[in-house]
């Protein structure tokens, strides 16, 4: 084991000191930051926060509760009197006293309406503060609805409760967002790290170095190494990933929702996602998946002579990837149907679609444990055939290998 330690070390040190893999590991967290913080910036550069409001009342009925919701939202409310003239307030915004008035009438007690007056339109946040606090003040206003029955308008919570232990089928937003970007991201980095095993062997075998290498070593010792290796480097990156978005987020996202209190589900969201368990899930399908598409993938390397065959050679292999990432909507949507169920106990799917079903509380713990073991056995059975393609077409070069010729290596090498 020794060699193949050392083709490990190897395969590990010359990607980690890369400037790709420090660019790529580092990006992904400061791209979390920036879209966590850019909302943080645009808010403390515009004006919503203690913006000078008048509310013009012509019904007489609506201003001290509409002023109360709006200030509670972090503008500057002032109410003004019935028979305050507009030209009045449109002088006081052009001198800049106040940003803007909002006029409600008797009609706005029929049909919601309001009007925003001011030199600037209202931003999208704005808008939206104003229409529901118009709309949840004329609600209270007409029908006596408090805080509590205008809450059961927006529909109320769902608990659903399965028997016999079995999962609930559905799921609420977080955990759809959970198991679907969970999902992409795994199918991702699958892809990803597989096809740096085949590019990692094609370059060896175009460039002869494999010559010199496999005067020292068994093919099968240098395969494992380099398998062994470029995960090695997929959990480091996996690693600082995870950390480093928790890190960032647990500090970007409070200050976020302080200078944004209308954004208050994003903490709800938050809350809602999977613990550790989750990606727990995670490491294990990413090493299932990556250890059976990277054997074959190292197999496409061994018989390829150059990257424009080896793009061609690895189209099968793409399509055994593209198909779960293409069902796994309609898997998320429907997770306890035959279908989902019969696609996700595939071994070359179950990375995908049987994390996007466990992810969303949807499969049972016995299907994701026979997935699991599943996709064990189909590691070594896998592992054997890209090995014995490996091993002969390592040294093999001229034209790529036809199909029959590929099964003759498998039986007889």
């Amino acid at each position: 084991m020794r060699v193949v330690w050392a083709v490990i070390r190897r395969e590990y040190l010359q990607r980690v000191r890369s400037r790709w893999f420090v660019f790529a590991t580092l990006g992904v967290p400061l791209l979390v930051l920036a879209a966590l913080v850019a909302p943080l910036w645009f808010a403390s550069q515009g004006d919503d926060a203690g913006t000078r409001l008048v509310i013009l009342d012509r019904s007489g009925m609506l201003a001290e509760a509409l002023a109360e919701r709006l200030s509670e939202a972090g503008l500057v409310v002032e109410p003004a009197g019935l028979d305050e003239e507009e030209a009045v307030l449109d002088e006081r915004v052009r001198a800049g006293e106040i940003e803007a008035y909002l006029v409600v009438d008797p009609e706005t007690l029929t049909d919601g309406a309001s009007r925003w007056v001011g030199n600037q339109a209202p931003s999208m946040v704005q808008r939206l503060m104003v229409r529901q606090a118009v709309a949840a003040t004329v609600l209270e206003r007409r029908l006596g609805m408090g805080p509590d029955a205008q809450r059961l308008l927006r529909g109320g919570d769902l608990e659903v409760e399965a028997l016999e232990g079995a999962p609930a089928a559905g799921m609420e937003t977080p955990a759809f967002v959970a198991a679907y970007v969970g999902s992409f991201v795994l199918y991702m980095v699958v892809l990803i790290y597989a096809v740096a095993v085949m590019r990692s062997v094609l370059e060896e075998k175009t460039s002869r170095i494999v010559e010199v290498v496999l005067a020292s070593l068994r093919p099968w010792q240098l395969l494992l190494g380099k398998i062994l290796g470029v995960g090695a480097v997929g959990l480091t990156q996996l690693a600082v990933w995870v950390a480093g978005s928790a890190l960032l987020a647990s500090v970007a996202l409070p200050a976020l929702l302080a200078a944004r209190p209308e954004l208050g589900r994003l903490n709800e969201l938050r809350e809602g996602l999977p613990g550790p368990g989750y990606l727990g899930l995670f490491l294990v399908f990413f090493l299932g998946g990556y250890f059976i598409y990277s054997a074959l993938y190292a197999a496409v390397g061994a018989m390829c002579n150059s990257d424009e065959e080896a793009q061609q050679a690895q189209l099968p292999l793409m399509l055994l990837l593209v198909v779960p990432i293409i069902a796994v909507v309609g898997v998320i949507e429907s997770p306890n149907s035959p279908l989902a169920v019969g696609l996700s106990l595939v071994p070359f799917f179950s990375p995908v679609l049987m994390f996007a079903r466990a992810a969303a509380g949807a499969a049972p713990a016995w299907q994701v444990a026979l997935s699991l073991a599943l996709m064990a056995a189909t590691v070594p059975a896998v592992a054997w055939v890209g090995g014995r393609i490996y091993r002969v077409g390592i040294l093999m070069t001229g034209k790529r290998p036809t199909l029959p010729e590929l099964w003759r290596w498998v039986r007889e090498s």
